[in-house]
């Protein structure tokens, strides 16, 4: 497998919850994939599909009220949709893994971390304990943990916040994944903390080959650690492309929205630029492009039809009718004097 071939590919995903208001599309036929060691970013505000589409992956989406109602995830071919909770079990920890966002909730607070890392580790290699327990001190030193041996009898209350999510990353990459999914892993960090938690995944991407799925809202997470980006909002992907096209030059207004809230230090400014309204309501909008409402650039087939994703540039695609055919964009804005 070259480092252009994808391991993983998501096509057409849809994942709804089905609830008492009617049924949910939280993931609304998504299509991306990424490519053995790359690291891939997904962006977008609360709300608009990150989370579930990695829970998707994982076959974590819980049911009920949720269900994946159609598309592909395909891991080297083989179409996890299709997969049994046997073989997903297989697959979780041991060819794709994933960090959480918190790890206080993530970590079991009554097991020691040795007792909890050695389980992965002989779950999915079959070790004795002894060996699994080497294992163990491998990857926590490999994590940059310190007296590895000795954090191995301690619980997870008595680590701090950095440790304990060093000890997830550890206990994601203990069995050497293809495919590593990383949900907000920044976000309950200080700064300083923040930085060496995205070296040391930026490190074991490069030294295992793994390919990394980063979710995140912190475009200055994306720029330091990403190759390309997907920019979704309100369950669709509305931008993808790589991150040096979309950060010089964002073409959905959603994207140039996010970009220009992000503060930059060289400037002093009065008050920070924030995108007007907020993601809508899953569900909510049947018709017309879903930024529609925000968007300072919308006409009137903005509001009627949903756009598709329109090629801007090789390699650079974006959902807005701005980058549809000159032809029929001219005939849209005649409509819209007229």
């Amino acid at each position: 497998m070259t480092a252009n071939t994808p391991i993983l590919k998501v096509e057409e995903l849809q994942t709804t919850f089905f609830t008492d208001d009617g049924e949910v599309p939280a993931v609304d036929q998504v299509n991306f994939h990424v490519n053995e060691g790359e690291i891939l970013g997904i962006v977008g505000e609360s709300g608009c599909g990150k989370s579930v589409t990695s829970l998707s992956i994982m076959g974590l989406v819980p049911s009920p009220p949720g269900k994946i109602t159609g598309g592909k995830i395909l891991f080297k071919d083989e179409d996890l949709t299709k997969a049994t909770e046997k073989r997903m079990r297989e697959i979780r920890g041991n060819d794709i893994a994933m960090i959480f966002q918190e790890p206080m909730t993530s970590l079991n607070p009554v097991f020691t971390i040795g007792n909890q890392l050695t389980e992965a580790i002989r779950i999915h290699k079959k070790n004795s304990k002894a060996e699994a327990r080497k294992d163990a001190v491998r990857i926590m030193q490999l994590v940059g943990l310190p007296r590895a041996d000795e954090l191995l009898n301690e619980y997870p209350h008595q680590l701090s916040g950095g440790m304990r999510q060093r000890v997830m990353i550890a206990m994601a990459m203990a069995c050497d994944p293809k495919v590593l999914i990383a949900d907000e892993p920044t976000t309950a960090l200080d700064v300083t903390i923040q930085a060496q938690i995205l070296k040391l995944m930026k490190q074991l991407n490069k030294e295992m080959n793994t390919a990394v799925i980063l979710i995140t809202h912190d475009l200055g997470v994306v720029a330091e650690t990403c190759e390309r980006l997907i920019v979704m909002y309100s369950g669709k992907v509305v931008e993808e492309g790589t991150v040096e096209d979309i950060f010089n030059d964002p073409k959905h207004p959603y994207t140039k929205g996010l970009i220009q809230s992000v503060p930059d230090m060289r400037y002093k400014k009065q008050k920070l630029y924030s995108i007007p309204g907020s993601v809508p309501k899953p569900g909510s909008i049947k018709h017309g492009c879903r930024f529609a409402a925000r968007c300072e650039f919308a006409f009137d087939r903005c509001i009627s039809e949903t756009p598709e994703l329109y090629e801007t540039a090789p390699g650079h695609t974006s959902r807005c009718f701005l980058y549809d055919s000159k032809e029929e964009m001219a005939n849209d804005r005649t409509a819209v004097k007229g």
